[in-house]
């Protein structure tokens, strides 16, 4: 419960700062893919909330659990019910910065990388991350990705010894985030 006021503060911190420099989305993309023995498993998420505010580098990500969606309806439902109860925990935020902002052209353009450390919450569990990502700047809008891996444990994800050859130890997460200017 605290990190959602956090997130919620921190969201409206950015909202209320002057115009032009903050960028916001409700509709960014998530995917996390499981290589595992026995089966490959991919879930999307197209609802993902994210700010950035390009003075302070200061950026946050929202991610409702149950807007992932599965190829299988079973899998889907596993998912929210056994491992990451998302009843329980029903959102994974970040909250961080990117800590090589002043090296992003932000007013010129271009692609850049970008050096982003904060913390991760996923199933009521806080780690602090640190991970590249891209950002391009064109046309009033930011493109923001990256491609990193999480372990389940880390976030006290228990995967059952029965399925334990379907599902890896280790997810690849992929978030790409099309950010615009607040109030545009």
């Amino acid at each position: 419960m605290k990190i959602n006021k956090i997130l919620i503060i921190a969201l409206l911190m950015l909202a209320s700062a002057a115009m032009g420099q903050k960028y916001v989305t409700k509709t960014g993309s998530i995917k996390f893919f499981s290589d595992a023995p026995m089966e490959k498993i991919e879930a999307y998420n197209n609802q993902v909330n994210a700010a950035l505010d390009t003075e302070t580098g200061d950026l946050v990500f929202k991610v409702l659990m149950k807007s992932f969606t599965f190829e299988k309806a079973l899998m889907q439902e596993h998912f929210n019910e056994n491992y990451v109860e998302s009843d329980k925990f029903p959102n994974a935020t970040f909250v961080g910065k990117i800590t090589n902002a002043g090296e992003i052209g932000f007013q010129k353009g271009g692609t850049f990388d970008a050096q982003v450390e904060g913390k991760l919450t996923i199933h009521g569990v806080t780690r602090s991350v640190k991970e590249l990502g891209s950002l391009t700047v064109s046309d009033g809008k930011i493109l923001t990705t990256s491609v990193f891996p999480i372990k389940l444990s880390d976030y006290e994800i228990k995967i059952p010894k029965t399925v334990a050859s379907n599902i890896s130890e280790s997810v690849e997460i992929t978030v790409e985030v099309s950010l615009a200017i607040l109030n545009q």
